[in-house]
Order: structure tokens, then C-alpha cells, then sequence
């Protein structure tokens, strides 16, 4: 403060004439210096746990009398002394221009606002703490709006914050905000689950033959929820030691998609105790277009339902299997299973194998392009019980040329896996041809003692529709340890 507040008529109390800005300045220096103490002398302390956004510093050399006077002007502004309120105006702005102070940037602000309603640009301010650690630190696309996706033909919405990943030709993964954010991730099938959401549209039928997935039969499947080995936990899927097994009876209903009726199945799945995930599936049947979710986290349906209300199949061209003969009849192909394994005959469970001979011969008037030829053995009383459904294990082979070549399964599980043979077996079969096909069986320790029934058809080609039988026999052998 001043010791002696100014007179509005101009000039102070001792008589002395001065300008306005003389009076400002001397006003100036007595506040600065009755206000400077000892504590102003010691250094700044230094910047604790977050650095606030300070004001820019402008350094320009000056007079030592204008560098004091800007000074005390800071001075006052900062503290509200009553210096700066004058019963006479200031002088304009214009006349305060003398000295080459720089024009402070449009960015300096003259109040103070508070950090928290600072926008992040990037600095040390902007480091926040995650909420939870199922929050990743900077997840896919998580300011992008809600977009529109196409592929095939198939039209939907990608929620905001969800990114859609192509997998492969026929499928895209649509990852939720809370998948893991590695650049390098190769987002395949399996990695899809539990982060994501899968969208599936077949459009020949190639790509349902050879153990597609997923597919219409997987809907009415009791373990159609997908494949092994990937358990879906969230935040740490794994492959699990032993089988899958489902926690009481599939949900199927029938809801509205795309303007169509549609199929919707769901099912709670255990990896072990303790380690439980919910698997869900839609398909549009006519069309081939499947969405796929397992083990996504509950956080994330409303996302999940908003792909499938959004679904647009108008686009898409559905595959056509090739129609069956007009006459197909399940007597033409005589089947006979033979050189080396006979009714009633001992397989040993000890891993010795057993080889034998299926003879496939068209004994009807129709000509076949494409027969699959299918072997499997079916459940029986020693079959090893566990998982959802009782498989017999062990290794079925079959001669290709001069190797063997493992077929996926020896038995029915819960889906049609077995039924669908790989294409490099298939063969033509004209009326009054024949072909013969070579396997070998290889019981496990597990299959149990009993009357295990060996079957063996000739069908058509699966592409998903109802399995096609031409003909069929079946060889019961009697296991033993």
C-alpha cells in the first residue's frame, strides 16, 4: 500500500506535481517493496507428485525502472492490494507501450482454471490412473463413434469404441473397448474370444465342408459353444487340461434378425471349477450368417445385441450346395467292411492297430461326382464318460496313397465334426464302379471292455445341410484289454 493515497485533483500531499503514470510507478515500487519479506528470498520448493500448468514467462530486457514497475503491476494483480483500485483511470492502454515488453500468445490466460478441466495433450498431466484392471490403459479405438461395417455383402454397426478386425475371408472380429491393445497381435478365431465378437458369413460351399464352424447343426448341438483348446476366461484365457462340459441345459430361442426369424442358442461352459464362461450363437440358416461370442464380459452385451440388431443380410449371396441326384436312395452304395476286421472280432485297448478294408460299390442307376467316404465307431458300455458328451478315444487313420492321414475324431462328440471328411478323400462313382479305402484303429487303455460298434458309409459330400446317406454297414468288434 501507499502511505499516502492520492488526491483526485492531481499531484500528492507534499506539493509535488506528477503524471498519472509518475504516480502509478512510485505507488508501485513502495507496494513491492513493503511486501517483500525473507521467505521471498529463499528458492522455489520444487514441483511435487503432478506439475501444474503454469502461465508462459516472458524474459525481455527492460529498464530497471519499467522491470520494477511490471513487477508491482504483477504484484497487485495477484494479490488484490488496493493499489489497483484508482479513483483516477489509468492511463490508456496505448501510452503504457513505451518499453518493448512482447504481446502476450493468444494460450496465456489470465485466470486461473482448474487442471481438471484441462484437456489431455500428452504431457505429465495427463497421467491417470486406470479405474480397475479390467480397464485397459488405452483401449482400440476408444473415442471412435459408432460406424458402419461391410463385409460380403453383410451390413452392421461397430458400437463406439469397438474396432472390427478381419480374421480371415469369411469372418471379422469386432473387439469391445477392453481387449488387449498389443500392435502386434494377430487377431485370429480363437484370440477373437473372449474380447470380441465374431461375425461369420459364408458364401460358397466350400467353405462349409472339412469341419467348418460354425454352422446350423452347431446350433442344435448340446456343445456347440465352438472347439477346443481355447478356455474364454476373461482376462486370461488358456488351454485347459481336460475337456470342456456344459453347466445345465442350452437356451434356444428363435428372435428376429435382419428382418428374419432366426435361431439364437446359448450355453454355460466349465473349463474346471471355478472357471465358467457363457457362449452365445445366432444364425441366419438360409443365409449362412452366424455371430459368434464366447466369454465376453457381461459389461459388453449391450454392444454385442446392437451387432446383432444392426445385421443387414440384403447384400449378401447365400452359398448353394449342389443338389443331391434327383433319385439319391440310401440302397444305391453297398457298403462292406472287411480284410481285417470282422463281427465279433478282439481289438485290444493296448494301442496295437487294427487295419481293414471298406469296399464303397454303386449298385443304383444314378452316377455320383462326389462320394465322402465315412468311417467312426460309435458309444458303446465301455465308452470313457466325461465332458458333455461320452466320446470313445484313441486314433483312427486312413491310407492316402503311401501315408496315413489322421482323421480328426474316432467317434460323435456333441456336433457334426465327424461327418465331415476333407475333400482330397471324396471320390466319383459311376453306376457298377467301385472304390476301396484302407484304415486303421488304434483303441486307447481308456475304452473300456464291450461290444463297440465300427460303422462305415458312403454319403454325400457335408456342407451343413442334413447328412445325405447312400448306403451303410456296421461291423460290432469286441474290445478287450
Amino acid at each position: 500500500m501507499t502511505d499516502k493515497p492520492h488526491r483526485p485533483g492531481g499531484g500528492d500531499d507534499d506539493g509535488s506535481a506528477g503524471t498519472p503514470m509518475e504516480r502509478l510507478l512510485r505507488e508501485a515500487m513502495n507496494a513491492r517493496t513493503s511486501l517483500i519479506t525473507a521467505h521471498d528470498l529463499r528458492p522455489a520448493a520444487p514441483p511435487r507428485s503432478r506439475v501444474r500448468r503454469l502461465r508462459p514467462v516472458y524474459a525481455v530486457t527492460v529498464p530497471l525502472l519499467g522491470l520494477a514497475a511490471a513487477a508491482a503491476i504483477g504484484v497487485v494483480a495477484l494479490h488484490g492490494s488496493p493499489v489497483a483500485k484508482q479513483d483516477v483511470p489509468p492511463p490508456p492502454a496505448a501510452s503504457l507501450t513505451t518499453s518493448p515488453s512482447p504481446t502476450p500468445t493468444p494460450s496465456a490466460t489470465a485466470t486461473d482454471t482448474p487442471t481438471t478441466a484441462a484437456t489431455p495433450t500428452g504431457d505429465a498431466e495427463t497421467d491417470v490412473p486406470l479405474a480397475d484392471d479390467d480397464t485397459p490403459s488405452s483401449p482400440p479405438t476408444a473415442t471412435s463413434p459408432a460406424s458402419s461395417y461391410t463385409f460380403r455383402g453383410v451390413k452392421f454397426r461397430v458400437p463406439a469404441g469397438w474396432k472390427a478386425v478381419p480374421v480371415s475371408a469369411d469372418r471379422v472380429c469386432v473387439l469391445s473397448p477392453g481387449a488387449p491393445t498389443d500392435s502386434q497381435q494377430n487377431w485370429s478365431q480363437t484370440q477373437c474370444e473372449p474380447y470380441g465378437v465374431l461375425v461369420v458369413a459364408y458364401d460358397s460351399p466350400d467353405e462349409l465342408e472339412g469341419g467348418a464352424w460354425p454352422t446350423t447343426d452347431d446350433l442344435a448341438s448340446g456343445s456347440g459353444w465352438g472347439h477346443q483348446p481355447n478356455c474364454p476366461i476373461w482376462g486370461r484365457p488358456y488351454v485347459p487340461a481336460g475337456a470342456y462340459s456344459a453347466v445345465g441345459a442350452p437356451v434356444r430361442t428363435r428372435p428376429a434378425v435382419a428382418g428374419k426369424t432366426a435361431d439364437k442358442t446359448q450355453w454355460q461352459v466349465t473349463c474346471k471349477p471355478g472357471d465358467t464362461f457363457t457362449a452365445q450363437l445366432w444364425g441366419i440358416g438360409p443365409d449362412q450368417v452366424y455371430v459368434v461370442a464366447n466369454g465376453l464380459k457381461a459389461d459388453y452385451q449391450a454392444g454385442l445385441q446392437s451387432i446383432v440388431d444392426s445385421l443387414d443380410v440384403r447384400g449378401h449371396k447365400a452359398p448353394v450346395a449342389s443338389p443331391p441326384p434327383a433319385r439319391a436312395s440310401a440302397d444305391d452304395i453297398a457298403v462292406t467292411i472287411s480284410d481285417g476286421l470282422g463281427p465279433g472280432q478282439q481289438v485290444s485297448n493296448k494301442g496295437v492297430p487294427v487295419t481293414f478294408t471298406v469296399t464303397y460299390r454303386n449298385t443304383g442307376q444314378n452316377s455320383y461326382a462326389q462320394i465322402q467316404p465315412l468311417v467312426y465307431t460309435d458309444q458303446y458300455a465301455g465308452t470313457p464318460a466325461g465332458g458333455a458328451v461320452d466320446m470313445n478315444v484313441g486314433k483312427l487313420e486312413r491310407q492316402d496313397g503311401d501315408h496315413w492321414t489322421q482323421l480328426p475324431t474316432i467317434s460323435p462328440g456333441g456336433g457334426m465334426d465327424y461327418a465331415m471328411v476333407d475333400k482330397a478323400a471324396w471320390f466319383p462313382l459311376a453306376p457298377g464302379a467301385s472304390r476301396k479305402v484302407t484304415y486303421r484303429l488304434t483303441l486307447d487303455p481308456a475304452d473300456g471292455p464291450g461290444t463297440m460298434p465300427v460303422i462305415a458309409r458312403a454319403t454325400l459330400p457335408y456342407v451343413g445341410s442334413p447328412l445325405v446317406v447312400l448306403g451303410a454297414q456296421t461291423v460290432p468288434v469286441t474290445v478287450v484289454k
